[in-house]
């Protein structure tokens, strides 16, 4: 029998929720990408890019026009001034972000605190490069950071803190007292950080989205990870982007140039002419709130228990008072019964921690949205269990 170097992983359970939901008819609001399509003039960009001829090879780091654009919109959005050619490299999808900085500064031994529930390709990038996760739980029920918890966790192997704002799965979003708690456990030793922030421009209700090179520390010890495919609609592009200090950046692409080497070229032209103007990203925050807004109006005529998601274009819902059916038992009869698909929270645990919590999309058509609600509304718990 082969060795695996990741004996614990099986298939995600986005994958298994979105097959189920396939083979039932059931809505998928399970796995995260959006049920409607980009903006038609980005497609007509990548179609006319491939028939002007820009199909071979990228350069390695990203088209310059592409990362001149990225620098551009961190400017108008954030404030923050950043070199195109030494601090930003396009990559196939921040999951490939995630994992080339994780690989880049992680060596066997070093341990890598994990702030949970995390996404689920966290600990098998840190476990591939020989580290050891740390848990930390976040704090219910808002899922702050528990900074006393963090601290209690650092040892003089730590060497990454991973971080998620705004976050998936709960929706919190970063403050700056949560910068600065970070900055000040980390001031004095030897730990970087990656960023997850592919929602940056998914936040509600005015709150912003503080980016960690925000912090004059944090930046200078942070790689960012960005998603065009979250953004603009194209998950299925994957094309994303990291930022980060010249020295973590000559790291960073040491991995990424032996990970994908380059990213779809096309794809990068058309972004670098779409991003040319900034109401089709700084207007996100608005259209995914309309849907968020939606979508809990909607659950409010449910037996749900929950509290707007401050970011991301995901909802949880609580149940536990309704039912102590495990939370994977319940979106299994969920998909299967009622003909919704959701995601338990527990996958999002090392040790499958069961909150009864549900995990909910709402990056979908209000049509779509208005029909998974009806099945919500209509739930029967005695069928249910």
């Amino acid at each position: 029998m082969l060795p695996s170097k990741l004996p614990q992983v099986g298939t995600t359970i986005f994958t298994v929720m979105s097959k189920m939901a396939s083979d039932h008819g059931a809505i998928n609001l399970s796995q995260g990408f959006p049920s409607f399509n980009c903006y038609p003039f980005l497609m007509d960009l990548v179609n006319q890019y491939m028939r002007d001829g820009y199909n071979q090879y990228a350069p390695m780091s990203g088209v310059p026009i592409l990362k001149q654009r990225i620098a551009e919109k961190t400017l108008i959005s954030f404030g923050l001034s950043i070199d195109p050619e030494k601090e930003v490299t396009v990559v196939s999808g921040a999951t490939e972000a995630i994992f080339s900085a994780v690989t880049a500064v992680v060596c066997p031994g070093d341990e890598v605190i994990l702030l949970e529930p995390s996404y689920d390709s966290y600990a098998p990038a840190v476990e591939l490069s020989g580290g050891i996760p740390v848990y930390v739980p976040l704090s219910l029920p808002d899922f702050s950071v528990d900074w006393d918890r963090v601290s209690a966790a650092i040892t003089e192997k730590t060497r990454l803190i991973m971080v998620n704002t705004p976050h998936n799965p709960c929706g919190y979003v970063w403050t700056k007292e949560d910068l600065d708690n970070l900055a000040s456990l980390i001031q004095d030793r030897d730990i970087y950080v990656v960023s997850d922030e592919v929602y940056e421009y998914i936040t509600f209700d005015g709150r912003p989205h503080l980016p960690l090179m925000s912090h004059p520390l944090l930046r200078e010890r942070t790689f960012t990870c960005g998603s065009f495919g979250k953004t603009f609609h194209v998950t299925g592009w994957k094309i994303g982007y990291c930022i980060a200090p010249p020295v973590l950046t000559e790291a960073f692409r040491k991995i990424h140039q032996f990970v994908t080497f380059s990213t779809a070229t096309p794809l990068q032209y058309a972004l670098a002419e779409f991003l040319m103007e900034p109401s089709r990203y700084e207007s996100l925050s608005d259209f995914y709130q309309q849907k968020r807004d939606l979508f809990c109006g909607g659950l409010k005529k449910t037996a749900f228990e929950f509290t707007p998601a401050q970011g991301s274009f995901f909802q949880l819902v609580s149940y536990g008072h309704l039912s102590q059916a495990s939370d994977y038992a319940l979106s299994v009869k969920m998909c299967q019964e009622v003909g919704v698909a959701c995601i338990p929270v527990s996958v999002f645990y090392h040790d499958k921690q069961d909150h009864k919590l549900l995990r909910f999309c709402f990056a979908k058509d209000d049509e779509l949205l208005e029909k998974a609600l009806g099945l919500l509304q209509g739930l029967d718990w005695s069928r249910l269990g």
